[in-house]
């Protein structure tokens, strides 16, 4: 399990993944979308959830890439690619959207290239859309997804962590990550903090109202690849076991999984089990 205890610790296990990883700056509409590849093998896509990076999977990566070729996108308007191009606020802003991760992630795959996709949270309905559009998904997972249609059990309000002092900016960051992307206190520590204090300064797309949206069913309707739908049990953005049955019933190609003890953030908090899971339907 990869831990740390230290904001030091944190960032060093941080630059020695950045570094392992073979880089892709790819340009769409003279905008940077920043690719990086791990391990090698048959090509599986994770993409991260919102205000979020390629760091939201930094405890899945060495497990998932001793078998795939793992591709991880800072998707448009987070961490190290450029904003989205257009109007950010626009009706289109998702269709941009999909479609600048489905088309840098061709450039690097290859058009007619099957892949297998994963999604975390907004990652989640994004995964989602992408499949609809572009087709050539082998089996598809999507961890805690957003726009659901589903209620919410999140009962205390987020903190604006935007202040000028960044002690009071980590304190309400932690303030912010422990009932709303965990289930357990102690598993915020010091990686986690570093990845979500990154993460959230350097996001600048609008994401909440997307995926409190609902579209999630429409788009997986138009997805014939088998499809994992996976929640922690205790995540506030839905209720799990509603949400998974409601999409799962009557779909003999879609089966889910609600993982014990865990919260939204369920790669990180319960990183083996998700891992073993991973592997066990990617690998079938």
């Amino acid at each position: 399990m990869i831990a740390a205890h230290s904001e030091f610790e944190a960032r060093q296990i941080i630059a020695r993944f950045d570094a392992r990883a073979t880089r892709h700056d790819v340009m769409f509409l003279g905008r940077k979308v920043a690719w990086r590849r791990f391990g090698s093998g048959p090509p599986l896509v994770l993409l991260h959830g919102g205000h979020g990076s390629w760091l939201h999977w930094i405890r899945n990566i060495d497990a998932l890439s001793a078998r795939y070729t793992v591709w991880l996108p800072d998707m448009p308007s987070f961490g190290d690619s450029d904003a989205l191009e257009g109007d950010p606020h626009a009706e289109d802003r998702m269709l941009r959207f999909v479609g600048a991760v489905s088309l840098t992630m061709d450039m690097l795959v290859g058009s007619g290239t099957s892949v297998d996709l994963c999604g975390f949270s907004f990652g989640g309905i994004t995964a989602a859309f992408l499949g609809a559009k572009r087709g050539h998904i082998r089996r598809l997972a999507l961890i805690g997804a957003g726009a659901h249609g589903g209620a919410r059990r999140q009962t205390i309000d987020l903190v604006d962590w935007r202040v000028p002092d960044r002690v009071g900016m980590l304190a309400a960051l932690r303030r912010n990550l422990v009932p709303f992307m965990l289930h357990d206190e102690g598993s915020a520590d010091a990686l986690a903090l570093a990845i979500h204090e990154w993460s959230c300064v350097q996001t600048r797309f609008r994401s909440k109202a997307i995926a409190q949206a609902g579209g999630l069913a429409q788009a997986l309707d138009q997805i014939a690849a088998p499809m994992l739908l996976v929640w922690g049990e205790h995540d506030v953005t839905a209720m799990p076991d509603e949400v998974a049955t409601r999409l799962t019933r009557g779909h003999a190609n879609r089966e889910f999984r609600i993982l014990k003890d865990a919260g939204h953030w369920a790669q990180y908090e319960k990183a083996e089990e998700v891992n073993a899971v991973l592997l066990e339907w990617f690998g079938t």
